[in-house]
């Protein structure tokens, strides 16, 4: 009788640790912007895989929104031609390069200006190379100004091959 009562209380007290662990752990986490904890914010974490062509062409979006959106930066600039030389092909390089002389516009964003958000889906592959669609979102608000670009990769390079305005 004496061992039951003993396990009971060991038992009740690994609860208790539990519980207070469970109701402490939201806290360290720290407030989110409207003051209240966030618990689902780490199960949407992001997430990558450096053989996915689609995670590349995320990781690059994502990199090279943040170097031209970050222009009083002196480095930004070295920071978005070196993404572009480790992410794209050289003859993708040449395109954006034709396409920026000819248009006076970030051959990479088909714009003037920077988007405030980006995402990337995958849309399929065949023949050697994958595609994306990266959809640009150029405003905030109820109507947001949207673009989307197809994107084109290289399986066995991982290298954007093709970037082209989607209609």
């Amino acid at each position: 009788m004496r061992k039951n009562i003993r396990t009971r209380f060991i038992a009740a007290g690994g609860v208790a640790a539990a519980l207070t662990l469970a109701a402490v752990t939201p806290a360290l986490a720290g407030p989110t912007s409207s003051g209240t904890q966030s618990v689902a914010a780490a199960a949407t974490a992001p997430q990558g895989d450096p053989r996915s062509t689609t995670n590349r062409v995320s990781n690059f979006y994502g990199a090279y929104i943040d170097a031209v959106w970050d222009n009083e930066d002196a480095g930004s600039a070295a920071d978005a031609k070196a993404l572009r030389a480790f992410y794209l092909s050289a003859a993708a390089q040449k395109k954006v390069a034709a396409f920026e002389a000819r248009e006076h516009a970030d051959g990479i964003l088909f714009a003037q200006n920077v988007p405030v958000k980006w995402a990337v889906t995958y849309t399929g592959s065949g023949a050697g190379h994958s595609t994306a669609l990266v959809t640009l979102t150029w405003s905030d608000g109820k109507n947001p100004e949207i673009t989307k670009i197809k994107v084109q990769s290289d399986l066995a390079t991982r290298k954007i091959t093709d970037l082209a305005p989607a209609e």
